[in-house]
């Protein structure tokens, strides 16, 4: 069967899903996403039954990053192997190729708090999860006492009290480097906790205007701020992720921050792996996965090759 390699860009609200893996009975996006492309190539039919293309093939996505529950994408990355048949069959009637045509109907077909970002053939080589090379996510959070507002509800977390960005930052300047993040994270099946930080640090949103284009003339009326001024954001930059891993890391920083750590603790949680109850995840709602960086096209083979072999410090 000739199979041809197609690459997925994504962004949800993982506020309504139990995080991107499938998972029996529960809405997961990758279930919702992987049940649309069902329907859209006649995978199984509407009593259940296998069709004659379901027997050969059923659509099944790789991710760059399994984001857990309530974990939220602006710019996922996935790729599907599709049969060249299945493909040039979604053409239907529409006077374009079968690429096109998968993603116009996958747009129409996927729930709202997904949104299909591009659908387009993979260069040779690419795989979305090993060939990646490094992720970003931002953590967000309204400190200080003042009141969120209602419409970040679900993608900010609401403290109580200041925080000390400065010591936040001394800690989270440990993580940076080859690193066993055995302290805050959990390892998958025969992997390690092993990863490489690449940037990790807090930063004070300042009050920006909206309107930009209003700057240095004579404004007439309100001009409104961005949604996010006046926020507290962690912003890391990594290989790879381990399971919980930004999440307690942001948890370990904020009791820094609140006085109720100290950096030295921090830098020895780094520095002695050991998962313990003083470094759990924080709220999922405040992480989203921004961001997912690729090598050129002549690099992704020898990435996916090299990323995949086992870890040592």
């Amino acid at each position: 069967m000739s199979l041809v390699r197609l690459r997925m860009d994504l962004a949800y609200d993982g506020g309504g899903f139990h995080g991107w893996a499938r998972q029996p009975g529960l809405r997961t996006v990758q279930g919702c996403i992987e049940h649309a492309l069902s329907l859209i190539t006649g995978a199984r039919r509407s009593n259940g039954e296998v069709s004659y293309r379901q027997a050969d093939w059923e659509p099944r996505l790789v991710v760059a990053g399994r984001t857990d529950t309530g974990v939220h994408a602006s710019h996922q990355v996935a790729h599907l192997d599709v049969p060249v048949a299945v493909l040039e069959s979604c053409r239907g009637h529409m006077g374009v190729d079968g690429v096109l045509a998968l993603e116009r109907r996958l747009r129409h077909l996927l729930p709202a708090d997904i949104v299909l970002l591009g659908l387009g053939l993979a260069p040779t080589g690419f795989d979305a999860r090993f060939s990646a090379l490094e992720r970003t996510y931002l953590y967000r959070v309204s400190q200080g006492g003042q009141p969120g507002d209602p419409r970040m509800r679900g993608y900010v977390l609401d403290l109580e009290g200041s925080l000390d960005l400065q010591a936040m930052n001394e800690a989270a300047a440990k993580c940076i480097g080859l690193h066993d993040f055995g302290s805050f994270a959990r390892p998958n099946p025969g992997g390690t906790t092993i990863r490489k930080v690449l940037a990790a640090h807090w930063d004070l949103v300042p009050t920006v205007n909206l309107c930009e284009a209003a700057q240095g003339q004579d404004a007439v009326g309100y001009l409104p701020t961005f949604m996010e001024s006046g926020l507290t954001v962690f912003r890391i930059v990594a290989d790879a992720f381990a399971h919980n891993m930004v999440r307690s890391l942001v948890a370990a920083c904020i009791q820094v921050g609140q006085g109720r750590r100290s950096v030295q603790w921090f830098a020895d949680k780094v520095a002695h792996p050991l998962r313990e109850g003083s470094t759990g995840p924080i709220d999922a709602r405040g992480l989203t996965l921004e961001h997912v960086a690729y090598p050129p096209d002549d690099q992704l083979a020898e990435r996916a090759q090299a990323i995949r072999a086992r870890r040592t410090l």
